[in-house]
């Protein structure tokens, strides 16, 4: 600061280098909401051992990308739905696909208008039943009218609203979480409908943003307007329409300067006990969300120059306090998503509020943040003596300067340390967590989305951590009869099977098929490694997974998992585990049924040139007929499992010499093969 600044520049270039952009990497409140969700993701609900838990964070983590000096979080905020539960509009046709964390029974729910803009009902509709051939949803139609209650699924935790507050049961976790249950809805509701399409003078948010926010889709929360909560039906069964998605996207894709802003209002309401909360019973009238409602109005509504030309970070936010002044006097204050809401009830009292507000101007306020921001930012912060003494006496302009700029000083040799202290708390926090908590793939995949959003450098260690963890595992209990192991690491793996995940508690013998072929493709395009290795394994105990399912007696399964371990035993030239495979199809009295599940030998190791040449002439034929034809058509499937078991029994004589082998090539039986 070279030159005499007034108090609000002083305040403005305080709270511009105060609140740096802060990549999730090195923030200790992304990382805590990270473990917070891992917590929710591995904790059974007690609906069904098959169904898991959806988080999202939502709230302060989520939305800033700054980091003020002055600790701006107070909770962690996440929204939990069931993987077996969904929203519809009404009248809108049931999904045919889902995203991968969905289970392949869901119960679908139409939402329904109640009398007030923004409250709805749930209507049970659907159930949703995923096809195992080709994955889609089939469809069967309720009739009985049955309403969800909002009570559903909730906890006996401390209510505060819609949220229920939850304590840290670890030590090294400081904050609570606030969690949300709600139900998804894949689409953008009707209600918000003009929404995308409303004209905008400043083009904010643009197109890119506008569409991320309309595919994102909106939830619904368990909580009834509070002028229906003391009626029974209404009470139990209203349900609140939630843009948290939206609003997280939008609000990342603000300005720093408009965070800033965002972080100011929101903490001066706070301090002068505007916000509803549980020691303000006098005001009691507003909330964050009428804060971040105003801030979205005013970033779509202000030109761009109104944010970057002469900032005065004081200016802007009186300004925008007197719109909220004048939202309050004409008792309307329009949801920024659905056109006829309005968020002040005429049941609140104002009168406190906008008293308060009417003392608001910019000497006033530029006062009132060097009081009560700055000098709280030095109380907690732990500084030294001599900086603290320099804020004894700042009377003039001159000498507060000069206090604020060694506060500057003494923040900036400070970053590396407050990094260390980050980095620090992940490594101690990871493997506790992980060693602690039960996980099945479907939580581990949730977990694993969520550390790779936050694309930290401990990534690396997070990796290398839960390789440790499993390989511990494995050496107590093996792979072949751990099926929930298997299956965390082929995600492990950067496998990120739909199947997996949503059928982690149920294997059937078609579904560990399945995924045995996946993992074949996926190591027959790539050379080999430590990775292609475990791939291998992990093909290797997926059949036989199939084979101990209790459905593995179906002739057709049965063969082709012998077929495909016969195979790999051979190239491992582990022959007599291969005749035993083999022999058990040469044996089978009946193969009518295995023309329904082919081997596949594209996938499979290489053998012989002959399965490759084989191979070849098929893909030629197929080729030609196509064009042929001018259609395409389904590909050519030339080995059955007997044909294939017969010729590895051939190839096994051939390789040995056995004295059989002469004898062999005479039987009428061979010849026909």
């Amino acid at each position: 600061m070279s030159h005499e600044l007034s108090l609000d520049d002083i305040v403005t270039e305080f709270l511009q280098i105060t609140c740096p952009w802060c990549s999730p990497s090195r923030s200790q409140h992304a990382m805590q909401a990270t473990l917070w969700s891992g917590y929710w993701a591995s904790h059974q609900p007690d609906v069904d051992k098959e169904v898991t838990v959806i988080s999202l964070i939502t709230g302060s983590v989520a939305e800033f990308y700054i980091e003020p000096m002055l600790p701006h979080i107070g909770d962690i905020d996440l929204m939990l739905h069931l993987n077996m539960l969904l929203a519809i509009p009404r009248g809108h046709p049931p999904p045919t696909q889902l995203p991968a964390e969905f289970h392949n029974y869901v119960k679908v729910f139409e939402i329904i208008d109640s009398h007030l803009p923004g409250y709805v009902y749930l209507k049970l509709r659907y159930l949703l039943t995923q096809c195992s051939y080709d994955g889609n949803y089939n469809a069967v139609e309720y009739d009985s009218g049955q309403y969800l209650s909002n009570q559903s699924y909730r906890s006996q935790a401390e209510i505060h609203g819609p949220a229920e507050v939850h304590r840290p049961e670890i030590g090294f976790l400081p904050l609570s979480s606030d969690i949300v249950r709600c139900i998804h809805c894949l689409s953008w509701p009707p209600q918000a409908a003009d929404w995308p399409t409303r004209h905008r003078n400043d083009g904010w948010p643009d197109t890119t943003t506008l569409d991320r926010v309309v595919s994102n889709g909106c939830d619904v929360v368990g909580v009834a307007h509070h002028q229906c909560k003391q009626q029974e039906w209404m009470g139990n069964y209203q349900w609140r329409l939630s843009f948290s998605r939206a609003e997280i996207v939008l609000i990342n894709s603000w300005m720093p300067v408009q965070q800033i802003v965002y972080h100011m209002l929101r903490f001066y309401v706070k301090t002068e006990r505007m916000t509803k909360s549980a020691d303000n019973s006098g005001a009691d009238t507003l909330s964050n969300y009428h804060i971040k409602t105003l801030m979205l109005w005013a970033c779509e509504l202000k030109t761009r120059s109104w944010w970057t030309e002469d900032v005065n970070l004081v200016r802007m936010c009186v300004q925008l306090l007197h719109i909220l002044d004048k939202w309050l006097a004409n008792g309307w204050c329009q949801h920024y998503f659905i056109n006829n809401c309005n968020l002040i009830d005429y049941s609140f009292n104002m009168t406190n509020v906008r008293d308060q507000m009417t003392l608001v101007d910019q000497t006033w306020l530029s006062t009132w943040f060097v009081d009560n921001y700055i000098q709280k930012c030095l109380q907690l912060s732990n500084c030294p003596q001599t900086i603290l003494r320099l804020f004894d006496d700042v009377t003039t302009s001159i000498k507060l300067q000069n206090a604020v700029s060694a506060l500057f000083a003494w923040r900036h040799n400070r970053s590396l340390l407050d990094l260390w202290t980050t980095f620090h708390f992940a490594e101690l926090s990871f493997p506790v967590f992980t060693y602690i908590y039960s996980w099945n793939a479907r939580s581990f995949a949730s977990w694993v989305t969520q550390w790779t959003k936050i694309d930290s450098p401990l990534s690396v260690y997070i990796t290398a951590v839960a390789f440790l963890h499993v390989a511990c595992r494995l050496l107590k209990h093996g792979l072949n009869d751990n099926d929930k192991l298997m299956d965390i690491l082929v995600i492990m793996c950067g496998l990120q099977f739909t199947d997996i995940r949503r059928n982690c508690h149920h294997a059937s013998s078609v579904l560990s098929l399945n995924i045995a072929a996946k993992l074949m493709k996926v190591v027959a395009n790539k050379s080999v490694s430590t990775m292609s290795l475990i791939e291998i394994e992990l093909f290797t105990a997926y059949l036989h997974r199939a084979l101990r399912c209790k459905d593995s007696d179906s002739d057709s399964i049965y063969c082709l998992a012998n077929v495909y371990l016969a195979v790999l035993y051979y190239a491992k030239r582990q022959f007599q585990t291969a005749i035993n495979h083999y022999t058990l199809v040469t044996r089978s009295q009946d193969h009518s049924q295995c023309s329904s599940h082919v081997v596949q030998g594209e996938i499979l190791p290489k053998i012989d040139n002959d399965v490759d040449n084989m191979l070849g002439l098929a893909q030629l034929y197929q080729c030609v007929q196509n064009v042929a034809l001018n259609e395409q058509l389904q590909s050519l499937s030339i080995f059955t499992t007997e044909l294939f078991a017969y010729y590895l029994h051939i190839k096994h004589l051939a390789i040995t010499n056995d004295c059989q082998y002469r004898q062999t090539l005479l039987q009428n039986e061979f010849k026909r093969y």
